[in-house]
């Protein structure tokens, strides 16, 4: 919402820097946003002055064009080429001056000293549409002959400079979406300074001119419509609205229309309250009626629009046909034209929920609706009409031809509300004295209508939709006395809390903190996915948690795998010629208990928290040092364990098997006792062509939150670095080739429990060099003493124990021990 300081400053004697204001109105709740400059002349005519034509000659090389001598009243005559026809000696002319720049277009230029047609030319002399005072280019602009030279044009044009805060209102401060407003509540603020009031537009002069047009008003729908006032005003022309009213507009982003509606539109922001004008000559039957029409009728509106009704939209009609869409939109034969010359005015203060419901399905966004919404004043009805009347009667002329129609059927009583001054201090942190109280929320305009020793019965009325408990006024208080004012106690209050070890949070974001420093990145896929890739042609997934009534196939079922999700991601971005992917995600999945424990909708679903890793493409890009390295299981197998070990879990410790997921088309399940830890592999060609994806992909679904009830058993133990050289060993082995490596690692250690401490496969062959059946693997022994530095005997006895049990347990034949 755009509030202008210099339409401020009319309601309230001040003369604070703009600075300041924005301060206060930020501190006190109404959030500055932004704050820029507004000229009612872009560029604000700088360097632009009077000037008096002295000579004019004909151009030596131009028949079109006049040399001529101008007096800028700076003791220095100018001589400028000037192109107009009328420029005459003793001429009153406006002059841009070189450096000047003029907008005629929202580019604009500068003025430059020049040589036209050999003619030396320092200066412009300007017609009104250079200036961008009007649209006339017949001329220069020829001005009173009374004006001084060297006047500043700024200053004989009377360009208006002002500040427009952008003030970031939220839904509860409707009361605030006014000049008037914003003025109420900087007033209530500066009082506690000085004595300071809101000086609110006098009505005493209304008068009703006559009576020549008299049209009744009727309510039907009357829960939708609170109040409803108008008046008629005849002989009224409709123009052009004068300089001040079309800056007070521009200055806050509206374009001016006409005299009327920019009347309308300049009370509204006035004082929060919308109005419509009628063409009085389209309202048949003399009569207007707010009711509802049936559902499908149609109405043109303003922006020519052909729209539909519902049976729910408020509407202001005639005798006959719907007028306006009220509240939210006006319709089109019965707006105001230059040919109007009788006005209906409308005041009415309409329901928030029909306007909000019209507004959303017709998808109108207006002035009128985003007040009516939040909830308009319905006291305030007859002020803002008399107000638009008396502006019209002065602007447009005309008569004011009715006396004010008012149908308040139900008037809105002021909310009566009790304060309590120890619940005040008791809130605020700190004593408050009663008498400031009082005049912070007198000059709110919350009335007292009694006073005790304790406390306060107030009134509060009925445009502060957002001030209805003793806490609500309490915040009134402190939002004006100032929340930088309340000191800091010397006491804490606070209250202890216990949390579960270990925080699933923070190992969540350690974990994310580990892998995206290993070059993933994180992705977020909708909750919501496709029915078909849990249901087959012949069978619906009778696990999938389905939606009632979904917005598309697309979205019809929660996921039951972040796999999915994760491919879609895939394609996006292979699409995008980014097909070399480290990506990881923390997700819920959803499924449907198929034997629920009992009725209750916890008892009948379940959630779980996986976390999803894929890899595809290349592991690293290729340069003149090494080739690139492609994405693998074995990676992906790393990545795996490397989150397990991280958290503290060996993953030798967990059950290890082959992963029959259809989604997978080779890979690996860990679990514990039953419970699905993580299963990974490279993803199943179906599933790349259903996404597209001509590439493969390695994934992993981690069960989160099975792994973290696994993770509340572990410790993640530091141990001090080793003081003694650590021993590094290698030697080869022939086997069988149905000998893994880990019942090897499993026997090394078992072989050597003190000294042992790694032991890595960094070589593996099978080929025609060695008899069929057999491999060769190539393993590193890494040993330490934790108390004393190892010696060649003590090294040389561990490997030939760990030589003989791997001779004795697989047969093995070492070779080339080192």
């Amino acid at each position: 919402m755009k509030i202008s300081y210099n339409w401020l400053k009319q309601y309230l004697k001040i003369d604070l820097p703009p600075l300041q204001v924005s301060d206060i109105l930020t501190n006190i709740g109404l959030e500055v946003e932004a704050a820029e400059t507004f000229q009612s002349v872009k560029g604000g005519l700088k360097d632009v002055v009077i000037g008096e034509v002295l000579t004019c000659t004909k151009h030596p090389n131009a028949d079109k064009l006049t040399v001529t001598t101008v007096d800028v009243g700076s003791g220095e005559v100018l001589q400028i080429v000037c192109g107009a026809p009328n420029v005459k000696v003793g001429q009153k002319v406006p002059v841009a001056t070189v450096g000047a720049v003029l907008y005629p277009t929202e580019e604009g230029f500068t003025i430059k000293s020049s040589r036209i047609r050999g003619e030396e030319s320092m200066g412009m002399i300007c017609a009104e549409d250079e200036l961008g005072l009007g649209t006339s280019h017949d001329g220069i602009m020829v001005l009173d002959p009374a004006a001084l030279p060297g006047t500043p044009a700024s200053e004989y044009f009377q360009v208006e400079s002002d500040t427009i805060f952008e003030i970031g209102l939220t839904p509860n401060r409707i009361d605030a979406a006014s000049h008037l407003g914003v003025a109420r509540d900087l007033a209530a603020y500066l009082k506690q300074q000085r004595e300071i009031n809101v000086m609110k537009p006098s009505l005493d002069e209304f008068t009703v001119d006559n009576h020549a047009l008299d049209i009744s008003i009727a309510i039907e729908e009357k829960a939708g419509c609170k109040r409803y006032s108008g008046l008629t005003l005849t002989g009224v022309s409709v123009r052009e609205s004068p300089g001040w009213l079309q800056n007070r507009l521009r200055s806050i982003g509206l374009v001016p229309i006409n005299n009327v509606v920019d009347i309308t539109n300049f009370v509204l922001h006035e004082s929060g309250q919308p109005l419509h004008a009628f063409d009085a000559a389209q309202i048949k039957g003399h009569k207007v009626i707010v009711r509802t029409m049936p559902e499908g009728s149609t109405m043109v509106t303003l922006d020519e629009q052909e729209r539909s009704l519902l049976a729910s939209d408020l509407m202001i009609c005639n005798e006959e046909e719907g007028m306006c869409i009220a509240g939210v939109f006006g319709g089109i034969s019965s707006g105001v034209t230059e040919k109007t010359t009788d006005l209906f005015l409308e005041s009415a203060c309409f329901d928030p929920v029909y306007i909000r419901k019209t507004a959303k399905h017709h998808v109108l966004n207006t002035d009128a609706s985003f007040r009516f919404e939040r909830g308009s004043d319905p006291n305030l009805t007859v002020w803002a009409l008399k107000r638009a009347a008396m502006l019209i009667r002065e602007i447009a002329g005309g008569k004011i031809s009715s006396e004010v129609m008012d149908l308040y059927p139900d008037p809105v009583e002021d909310f009566r509300v009790e304060l309590n001054y120890a619940h005040v201090n008791r809130l605020i942190g700190t004593p408050i004295d009663p008498a400031t109280i009082r005049s912070i929320l007198e000059s709110l305009e919350i009335t007292v209508e009694a006073q005790s020793e304790t406390g306060m019965v107030l009134r509060v009325p009925p445009y502060r939709v957002d001030v209805r408990r003793e806490a609500d006024l309490i915040e009134e208080i402190l939002r004006i006395y100032g929340f930088n004012r309340v000191e800091t106690g010397t006491k804490l209050r606070s209250a202890l809390s216990y949390s579960a070890k270990p925080d699933k949070e923070l190992v969540i974001h350690m974990t994310a903190e580990m892998l995206t420093s290993k070059g993933f990145f994180e992705l977020k896929s909708n909750s919501l996915t496709r029915s078909s890739y849990y249901d087959t042609e012949e069978l619906a997934d009778p696990g999938a948690v389905r939606l009632f009534n979904p917005l598309s196939q697309d979205l019809a079922l929660m996921r039951k795998s972040l796999l999915h999700g994760g491919l879609e991601a895939i394609a996006y971005n292979i699409n995008r010629k980014n097909p070399d992917l480290k990506l990881y995600e923390f997700g819920n999945c959803y499924y449907r208990n198929p034997a629920p424990k009992g009725e209750q909708l916890a008892d009948k679903f379940r959630e779980e928290l996986h976390m999803g890793l894929f890899l595809t493409g290349r592991s690293r890009p290729g340069n003149w040092v090494q080739s690139p390295g492609e994405s693998s299981f074995y990676m992906l197998k790393n990545y795996v364990e490397g989150v397990m070990v991280k958290l503290g879990i060996d993953p030798r410790a967990l059950e290890i098997l082959a992963n029959e997921n259809p989604g997978y088309s080779n890979g690996l399940v860990y679990s514990h006792r039953g419970d699905l830890m993580v299963e990974f592999g490279a993803v199943a060609t179906s599933l790349l062509r259903q996404a597209e994806i001509k590439q493969p992909v390695f994934a992993a679904e981690f069960n989160w939150d099975n792994l973290f009830k696994l993770l509340s058993g572990h410790r993640v133990l530091f141990s001090a670095l080793p003081r003694f050289q650590v021993v590094s060993r290698d030697f080869s082995l022939m086997l069988d080739r149905g000998v893994t490596f880990e019942s090897l690692r499993a026997l090394a250690f078992r072989t050597e429990k003190k000294l042992l401490k790694k032991v890595i496969l960094f070589d593996v062959y099978e080929g025609e060099k060695i008899d069929r059946g057999k491999k060769s693997y190539a393993l590193n022994f890494t040993l330490l003493d934790e108390e004393k530095t190892l010696t060649d005997k003590q090294i040389d006895r561990a490997m030939m124990n760990l030589a003989r049990a791997f001779e004795k347990e697989f047969g093995a034949v070492v070779r080339g021990m080192n």
